[in-house]
């Protein structure tokens, strides 16, 4: 291995379960560098500056990724030759929902930019490094609405299942040169994301869940830092739900 430090680069990292994957990463050694949104400097800095307080390293970069130009430029100029790049997440993602027949075409192609297509763009730029280092792993942050659907989300469900294919195609194409690619599937997961929907349809939803609970941002960040151990070096292609025994 190089001599470069050992880096996980996380994809949304300022909130919900993609700061409880930064944290968790940094809290168990790696050097995390974190994306988000423009304009959230402010908090990337808080959460740099409490990570180094407990002793972790996170530094924040602000990226829009459904710009492919500005996602080539961050991995060009900040990761390519200056670290070592084991770890990619692809977090970050966004909703606007709305039934079917009513949404607009432009938050139909806002909710595919970033969630899919951003997820594609940073991943094909990890993979060119990783090819060359011949070794990596990536992780690519799906839903359980992306293998059952939702009412109202048919452009996030359709970016999450795109995400699935993504993951299994890019599993096979990498393989060889023992990079794996998998995706985690969250289910009802308590995040401000979620706080925000009606308490009639949480309800539903928490009838319905086996283990008769919320998970948490943290839960799913251990099954992304497991993907990530070398517990799971014959693991690839796969989609693990992190679901209470859920499913739509």
């Amino acid at each position: 291995m190089s001599d470069l430090p050992v880096t996980a680069v996380v994809t949304g990292g300022t909130r919900g379960i993609g700061r409880a994957i930064v944290e968790t990463l940094a809290g168990r050694g790696w050097n995390v560098y974190f994306t988000h949104r423009p304009g959230s400097e402010d908090l990337a800095r808080q959460i740099s500056e409490e990570i180094g307080s407990r002793g972790g390293s996170a530094r924040g970069f602000s990226l829009d990724i459904s710009e492919q130009a500005d996602v080539s430029s961050f991995f060009r100029e900040q990761v390519k030759n200056r670290v070592f790049l084991d770890l990619l997440v692809n977090n970050a993602g966004i909703t606007k929902d709305g039934f079917l027949v009513r949404m607009k075409p432009e938050d139909w192609h806002k909710v595919v930019r970033v969630n899919l297509d951003g997820t594609f763009y940073c991943l094909q730029e990890a993979a060119r490094i990783m090819l060359k280092q011949r070794s990596g792993r990536i992780v690519n942050l799906s839903s359980l609405v992306g293998q059952a659907g939702n009412p109202g989300q048919a452009n996030y469900c359709a970016s999450k299942a795109g995400i699935i294919g993504l993951t299994k195609s890019a599993a096979l194409e990498l393989a060889p040169r023992g990079i794996t690619v998998n995706a985690v599937a969250p289910g009802f997961i308590s995040t401000e994301m979620t706080e925000q929907l009606d308490s009639g349809l949480k309800e539903q939803y928490m009838q319905r869940i086996p283990l008769g609970r919320n998970g948490t941002p943290e839960e799913v960040a251990r099954t992304v830092a497991w993907l990530a151990s070398d517990d799971a070096g014959y693991i690839t292609g796969q989609v693990v739900g992190v679901n209470g025994g859920l499913y739509l």
